[in-house]
């Protein structure tokens, strides 16, 4: 449903948001290795979430990349949007460019359930709800 941009970009987030929480910087490299991404595809991410100021970048021998306390509260929503705009809440879940009420493919009417699901879950979800959650529940970030 994602575009892997999205995909590394939602994990390098919770990632930086983990170590963050216990006051630690990470570099590049490292989240490019704990989310299994391209490091190249990772900068350029990361450049876009900071820009957007969902990430910080920290320059220097002590620098990296971490999530301030009061940016813990960025909703995936906010996150989404900024990779993928909106169009996973817009598209056809065929992938038709003709798909609409007037003009359904055969998804249509499940596939809008589906997306209005998927957008009322990603802006009631927080980076905090999600990193208490794989907190409690010990997810692992690399796949």
């Amino acid at each position: 449903m994602f575009s892997k941009t999205c995909e590394y970009g939602l994990r390098a987030v919770l990632f930086i948001a983990e170590q963050s929480s216990d006051n630690k910087k990470v570099s590049m490299s490292t989240i490019s290795q704990e989310i299994n991404s391209p490091q190249a595809f990772t900068a350029k991410i990361l450049q876009q979430l900071t820009r957007n100021k969902v990430v910080k970048s920290v320059k220097g021998p002590y620098g990296g990349f971490t999530i301030e306390a009061e940016k813990m509260d960025t909703k995936l929503s906010e996150i989404v949007s900024i990779l993928d705009g909106d169009a996973i809440y817009v598209g056809c879940g065929l992938g038709l460019k003709q798909c609409d009420a007037n003009s359904p493919c055969p998804l249509h009417f499940k596939f809008v359930d589906i997306r209005n699901n998927l957008k009322n879950m990603l802006e009631n979800t927080s980076i905090k709800s999600i990193l208490n959650d794989m907190t409690l529940e010990g997810f692992i970030l690399k796949r």
